[in-house]
């Protein structure tokens, strides 16, 4: 039975809910990968594999909600909140473009006072110094806090932070997208229809965005194919989806922390099913930063066509204790080893010049070096 449903996705067809049930339920991880990679290389015939510089950027970690699974967030009332000033802002952003970055991730909690005119301004300000930089910005539960903290309809919202330099989305905050799950892991945070919504507006406006899942927590098998389904349904209507990213839960610091970590076994296996199953989804990630070097790069077999981002910096996931750290020569040789040509790419997935990926390298070699000789 397993085979057949392997063949069927490996020849295009669509799989069905419970057909993508079964092979979640599959401990044949051989076939799994087998199968994913036929997938990925019929999508991605080319003879190179992606990967793209950016930084993430966390303007601030003070938010209204409260989830069980983060390390990072602080309550309003804390004395540990923060709010980066404009100067270490473009401090952050000015080192990323000097590494070859052509993006930042800007992210933060739910902050129960900023104002949506203090995100135009912060998004014009960074486009004014710094217009080459794609502002991948603003997950859906910080856009649909902004739509109800401003009492504007998200149409609006969204095409107030596009006019002002926002130029795509990334897929934050999605965790699981079942209620059920939802509810038991976070209050004061967006429900699933309310987090498509936000895509789906968001789509409507000919923006792109990405899609992520994080997995191995309170989710059942069949809520992580609900996941992909609910995905793979508003990509059918908007096609506004440029890449999917999914990682395991990382425990340690949360108030989830007796839940032990996923395995790198059931990493590997949801990411095969996620590329059998997420047929619309063109591009798929590897999640170096929480599997580390050797999964990330095994990930490239079992359905991921691009090894994600250098990150510059990461604060969410470090939180919680896991501190992976690649240099860009280390990715570009993860891909070698592959047997394919490392390409550096935008959130589009357009490739660099040749021109700019050398500045990069010798960039971030020179960087490389002077770490080494602190």
């Amino acid at each position: 039975m397993i085979a057949q449903i392997l063949n069927k996705a490996v020849s295009g067809e669509r799989l069905s809910r419970e057909e993508g049930l079964q092979l979640l339920r599959s401990h044949d991880l051989t076939a799994l990968g087998h199968a994913a990679e036929q997938v990925t290389r019929r999508l991605h015939p080319e003879p190179y594999r992606t990967y793209n510089i950016d930084r993430n950027i966390n303007y601030t970690n003070i938010c209204s909600a409260s989830c069980d699974f983060c390390a990072f967030y602080r309550s309003p009332q804390s004395g540990d909140g923060y709010v980066l000033s404009r100067d270490e802002l473009f401090r952050k952003i000015e080192e990323t473009v000097e590494l070859g970055g052509n993006q930042i991730l800007l992210q933060g909690g739910l902050h129960p006072t900023l104002p949506l005119s203090w995100y135009e301004q912060l998004l014009d300000h960074i486009k004014q110094r710094f217009p080459q930089v794609n502002i991948h910005g603003f997950s859906p539960p910080e856009i649909h806090h902004f739509s109800k903290l401003s009492k504007q309809p998200l149409s609006t919202v969204l095409s107030r932070l596009r006019e002002a330099g926002l130029g795509s989305i990334p897929g934050g905050g999605a965790e699981i997208l079942v209620d059920r799950v939802r509810k038991a892991i976070t209050r004061g945070k967006v429900m699933t229809d309310d987090w498509l919504n936000v895509m789906r507006a968001w789509h409507k406006l000919g923006g792109r965005s990405s899609a992520t899942m994080m997995f191995g927590h309170v989710e059942t098998l069949a809520e992580r194919i609900e996941h992909f389904d609910r995905l793979r349904q508003l990509q059918d209507e908007t096609r506004g989806f440029t890449a999917f990213i999914c990682w395991t839960f990382q425990p340690t610091n949360t108030a989830m922390a007796d839940i032990p970590h996923a395995s790198p076994f059931e990493y590997l296996k949801t990411l095969a099913v996620a590329r059998l199953y997420l047929d619309n989804i063109p591009n798929l990630q590897a999640s170096w930063v929480t599997q580390g070097l050797k999964i990330g790069q095994l990930a490239m077999l079992f359905g991921a066509n691009d090894m994600g981002s250098l990150m510059l910096e990461e604060n969410v996931v470090a939180e919680a204790g896991t501190v992976h750290f690649l240099t860009l020569r280390q990715i570009r040789d993860a891909i070698t080893q592959l047997g394919f040509t490392p390409r550096q790419r935008n959130v589009l997935y357009e490739l660099a010049t040749p021109e700019q990926e050398e500045q990069a390298i010798l960039a971030n070699d020179k960087r490389a070096l002077g770490t080494t000789a602190d």
